[in-house]
Formats: C-alpha cells, structure tokens, sequence
C-alpha cells in the first residue's frame, strides 16, 4: 500500500488516500470482504445415516471444517444421530458448497439450505 505526502520529507503533510494497487483481473481485498459480507449466509446440514460409525463422523468434520473441535465435532454428530440433521456451520454459499462436497467425498450424507429467517 502506497502513501503519498503533500510535501516528502518535511513534517505536517496531509496523506492522501492509500492506493491498493492490484492485478488486473484480481479482486482487492476489500471488494472480497465486501462480498462475503453481501452474500446470503447458507446453512451446511449433517444428515444422520446408519452407514457410517460415530467415531469417524467426528473425525471428517474435524478434517473437513476449519476449526472445527472435537467437542463441537461430537455435538452435531450426536444431534444428528438423534434428530436425523444438524447444522454443521454457517458460511458463504460457496463455502458451504465446497464443504458439502467434501463431507460427501468422506461418505457422509449432508446438503445446504439458505440461512435466512430462522436466524
């Protein structure tokens, strides 16, 4: 990020606004802040199924989602196990695609839904 003074090297000048200088075809990063701020949150739901052990569905959440812990691992798993679905995380719905289909590749069932009204 580049600042220019009104007069270099002398103390009191006025700094004029940064310039973000970018590449062509490349968003800056406050034009990607902005839109995952715009972006609808979307919901990625765990789906209970009678295939795969607990055990392991805790272990490819916390491998998929980032930051996921292993008591909030064992949480959705178990209130999936008794409700039949559990929200795993809100995100974009980019975000909540891409984790959808990895949660998927590991064998587990899940979807996404938008996150708008109940929140």
């Amino acid at each position: 990020m580049a600042l220019s003074a009104a007069a270099p090297g002398k103390g009191g000048g006025v700094l004029d606004r940064p310039v973000e200088k970018t590449t062509p075809g490349r968003q800056s990063e406050f034009d990607v802040k902005k839109s995952r701020k715009m972006s609808p949150p979307y919901r990625v739901i765990l789906h209970n199924d009678n295939y795969n052990r607990r055990e392991y569905v805790v272990k490819v959440l916390m491998k998929v989602i980032p930051g996921m812990t292993v008591d909030n691992a064992v949480n959705i798993m178990q209130e999936a196990h008794v409700n039949g679905l559990s929200v795993v995380i809100v995100c974009s719905q980019s975000e909540a695609e891409e984790h959808c289909t990895s949660l998927r590749g590991n064998g587990l069932r899940s979807s996404i839904e938008p996150a708008s009204g109940g929140c």
